[in-house]
């Protein structure tokens, strides 16, 4: 068994990127602060074809030389729009048709391996602050709040870490 080198990966161009046909979901981070973070949460959204990632509040938005250490580059390929205020991102995504899903330990939250994908919806999932989470009042503009089960000491992942776990889960429920 070799490595393959990157020329044998067959990635897509940004122009292909950008043409190629989409995951449905979109990425709002409500003020995440850490510019790592941001960057990592677009390279994974490149990753899984992710349609845009819309940036909220406190978060940083590209260009940004901090943003593109981790993005190496994502932040020219996934589409991604800025709010001032994440509550006028989910209202503009509901007008869209999204269900949009906060990703947060909440009463009554579906677990995300119970999560199923209706292949026929547009999604959107809420990804909060490093400390604070979600806002409570985009939890309760939410249909939902999808936790991860974590079974340690810690009550948390770190953001970048959760986009990850759930964009795969989710894109592997509805690709495979």
């Amino acid at each position: 068994m070799r490595k393959l080198k990157n020329s044998e990966l067959n990635r897509k161009s940004i122009d292909e990127f950008k043409t190629a046909e989409k995951t449905p979901f979109i990425i709002v981070l409500d003020n995440v602060r850490s510019l790592n973070n941001i960057g990592s949460v677009f390279r994974t959204s490149d990753a899984l074809l992710v349609e845009a990632i819309y940036l909220c509040g406190i978060t940083a938005t590209p260009p940004h030389r901090d943003l593109h250490k981790t993005a190496l580059g994502a932040e020219d390929s996934v589409a991604w729009k800025y709010f001032e205020k994440t509550e006028d991102a989910v209202a503009d995504l509901k007008a869209k048709g999204f269900d949009v899903y906060a990703i947060e330990q909440a009463e009554n939250s579906i677990s995300l391996p119970d999560f199923q994908i209706d292949s026929d919806k547009k999604y959107a999932f809420v990804f909060g602050n490093e400390v604070k989470g979600v806002q409570q009042a985009i939890v309760d503009a939410s249909e939902s709040c999808i936790e991860i089960p974590q079974f340690g000491t810690k009550h948390s992942f770190n953001i970048s870490v959760s986009c990850g776990i759930v964009l795969w889960d989710l894109f592997s429920k509805l690709r495979f």
